[in-house]
């Protein structure tokens, strides 16, 4: 049941609802809820019990997008989905602490991607930087401990069968630990990894390829808007005939027109596309 609450007797202040349990609110409901909430507090003074009530709603009230983004990474399996839900309380906090009005968005689509991102930076802060089976990444750690042991007993680095005979596990195995522990870390392309007869080298300079599509990413940014200024049925046409690919016959079968007429209409709303090109340019 909600009740109204009177938060402050400034002018710009109104009454807000007494939300009695936030986190049972209903998706639907807790969308109309959040923008009176965040009408406040765009208004209220930071450090008051005002300002802390409307925030605090709106974080128990979208709990559920926390709940929903954590939900494509149950395949890590539900020991770590306590662990994701949290991180994910923390892109939704930073995403009320920056949401505005103004951005005329929906709050659930500005804060889907805060949240994502908070999981995903998880992940890599704190997991293998390339993904390996469970088994190795356990196996990594005994080879660890075994090849520690050994060379403080031998006085070198161990053989393979060596460790295999200490760890109880064939030397092909050990092979596979040793090689899968290379996932663990991550090195920077940016990183020096020796001298040259010009100075520095960095990694980068000796693997990788040129992207050639790389260069038509400025391209797609530019055209984006272009496209979006079109009107319905020109939008439509260009995603016939370049997403689905249909020749200009299949488009006038599918809009009720001649071929000749869908050339035309292609060939006005590519020269348009293209002059706006130009001119952004």
């Amino acid at each position: 049941m909600v009740l109204m609450k009177t938060l402050a007797a400034d002018t710009q202040t109104t009454a807000l609802p007494d939300v009695t349990d936030p986190s049972q609110v209903a998706p639907q409901d807790a969308r109309q809820l959040s923008r009176l909430f965040f009408e406040q507090l765009a208004v209220l003074e930071e450090g008051t019990a005002e300002y802390s009530y409307a925030r605090n709603t709106l974080i128990e009230m979208n709990m559920s997008l926390v709940r929903f983004a954590a939900g494509r990474f149950r395949s890590r399996g539900p020991e770590e989905m306590e662990d994701i839900v949290q991180v994910g309380m923390i892109g939704l906090i930073k995403a009320i602490d920056r949401f505005e009005l103004s951005r005329e968005t929906e709050f659930t689509s500005f804060a889907i991607p805060y949240i994502v991102g908070e999981i995903k930076r998880f992940f890599r802060d704190t997991t293998w930087a390339v993904h390996v089976p469970r088994r190795l990444q356990e196996a990594r750690v005994q080879l660890a401990r075994a090849s520690e042991e050994l060379r403080s007993r031998l006085g070198r680095t161990p053989s393979d069968k060596e460790l295999s005979e200490l760890m109880s596990l064939p030397e092909d195995e050990v092979r596979e630990a040793r090689l899968a522990a290379n996932g663990y870390n991550s090195a920077s392309l940016d990183a020096t990894i020796g001298g040259s007869e010009d100075g520095e080298a960095a990694l980068q300079d000796f693997i990788g390829a040129e992207d050639a599509a790389l260069e038509l990413v400025e391209d797609f940014h530019a055209l984006a808007p272009l496209i979006a200024e079109l009107d319905e049925r020109d939008r439509h046409i260009i995603h016939m005939r370049f997403v689905e690919e249909l020749t200009q016959a299949q488009i006038g079968e599918r809009l009720g027109v001649s071929q000749m007429h869908v050339s035309r209409l292609l060939s006005r709303t590519l020269a348009r596309l293209r002059e706006g090109m130009l001119t952004t340019s």
